[in-house]
């Protein structure tokens, strides 16, 4: 028997918490696959309803508007990869150790996990990396921000963070080392095959490990003493 289990996010993200119905797990899990599909932009409550045939009210339960709804997903991501850096560091000491197994998580090609049997963490990792910046380029970021939905995000930053000062206490930079490659993990991918002049990875079935080794590079070059 495989064990479900829930990720715990903030309450701020959600007017409901669809983890708490099958409704909400449906709202969840089919507009994961409608947004990797049509794009955020197209993508609708309207468009959702259609497709778990219910209503746009019922949606509207669960979440103020789509943006909301976006935000809470790319957190479930954020949270997932924090989730999987802690299980996987659990009994390493060596700080380095920790930190390649990081970036190893936040730039593999993921596959769905079995342990959370309602979202699609692979089709998940394709919006992260198309649809991501939409979640803080907003006008009402810092509004928004206030409520605490970024926290996830946060979290994870701060422990990758912790193992770069960890292996070099003097380095002045490890917030802004670990959110700028938190954020060249999907946007280099997104980079290699749409825009690839911006950037020196292919887009090639290897373009994930290409990824972790230019990661790898910069951070631990960074953190040479």
């Amino acid at each position: 028997m495989i064990a479900k289990l829930q990720m715990q996010l903030n309450s701020a993200l959600y007017l409901r918490d669809p983890q708490t119905s099958d409704l909400g797990q449906k709202i969840v899990k089919e507009s994961i696959f409608l947004i990797d599909k049509i794009g955020f932009e197209s993508f609708t409550f309207k468009k959702l309803s259609t497709q778990i045939g219910s209503t746009e009210a019922s949606i509207y339960r669960y979440f103020e508007n789509k943006h909301r709804l976006l935000v809470y997903l790319i957190s479930w991501y954020w949270n997932y990869v924090e989730y999987r850096i802690t299980f996987e560091t659990h009994n390493i000491s060596d700080p380095e150790e920790k930190l390649r197994i990081a970036i190893r998580l936040i730039t593999n090609q993921l596959k769905d996990d079995d342990s959370f049997p309602g979202i699609s963490e692979s089709v998940l990792q394709q919006i992260v990396i198309n649809e991501s910046d939409k979640t803080y380029l907003t006008k009402n970021v810092d509004e928004i921000n206030k409520e605490g939905v970024f926290r996830g995000y946060k979290s994870l930053c701060e422990t990758i963070a912790s193992y770069m000062i960890e292996i070099n206490p003097d380095f002045e930079f490890p917030r802004s080392l670990t959110s700028t490659c938190l954020e060249a993990a999907h946007q280099q991918v997104f980079f290699a095959a749409h825009l690839p002049r911006l950037s020196d990875i292919k887009n090639a079935e290897d373009v994930h490990e290409q990824n972790y080794q230019y990661l790898s590079t910069i951070i631990f070059n960074s953190l040479k003493k």
